[in-house]
């Protein structure tokens, strides 16, 4: 794979979603968790899609239960929690795994694109990739940067 929009991933409603649909358009990836202490960048990511949107970019959150079960619910209650809670309203996909020999294979590029503290692995909920327009990750974000910091960069891919 060479591009971020060579890969699918299952939706949060069990439907496949080809990442090509987003070709052309930077993407920020992200793997959440709706009982971590970083649970509330979920608003700072709904704002960078509100602002942003319009302008190209696309926020995809993937819920990850590989941190101290922090994301314990299934697709309907993670869904729901979300949208009740934070008023999500970019794509999030089905529970997947970020490390391990059962990562999804889109978190096996994109750790292998840009590692991090802990190399080839991810290190805690809220990991965040900024994919440029041609597909290929332009930087990595630890869970501690805050949605808002990323500002800059999202405007250099728009």
């Amino acid at each position: 794979m060479t591009s971020a929009y060579d890969f699918a991933a299952t939706g949060i409603d069990g439907n496949t979603v080809d990442l090509s649909e987003y070709r052309g358009s930077p993407l920020l990836i992200v793997n959440t968790a709706s009982q971590c202490g970083f649970t509330p960048q979920y608003r700072g990511l709904e704002d960078l899609h509100r602002d942003y949107a319009d302008k190209g970019l696309h926020v995809l959150g993937f819920p990850c239960d590989q941190f101290g079960h922090q994301e314990p619910g299934d697709e309907e209650e993670i869904k729901n929690f979300c949208s009740l809670t934070y008023d999500v309203s970019f794509p999030m996909f089905a529970k997947v795994n970020v490390n391990g020999p059962d990562a999804h294979p889109l978190f096996v590029w994109l750790r292998d694109q840009k590692s991090g503290v802990l190399g080839g692995r991810i290190k805690w909920n809220f990991t965040k990739f900024l994919i440029g327009r041609d597909g290929s990750v332009v930087a990595r974000f630890a869970p501690t940067t805050k949605p808002e910091k990323l500002a800059g960069p999202i405007q250099e891919q728009l």
